[in-house]
């Protein structure tokens, strides 16, 4: 597995980054792409469900590992 790298995205207009392994950015987008809808988008409705004591990018690591367990 690689190592994080810093992905900028808009959440609301407003500009942030999260630190993923390419491997989770590249899950992260083709669940995007699949469910129609930007990356940005996808990761503004994570922001907006995860609690205040989880940080982004571990938010996104686990909706892409709840997504690909739940295709069984």
């Amino acid at each position: 597995m690689s190592r994080p790298v810093k992905r900028s995205l808009t959440l609301r207009g407003h500009r942030t980054s999260v630190s993923l392994e390419d491997e989770f950015w590249k899950a992260f987008r083709e669940i995007a792409a699949k469910e129609d809808v930007p990356v940005n988008v996808l990761a503004a409705r994570i922001d907006e469900a995860r609690g205040v004591e989880m940080g982004l990018a571990s938010a996104i690591r686990l909706y892409v590992l709840r997504h690909y367990r739940t295709q069984g």
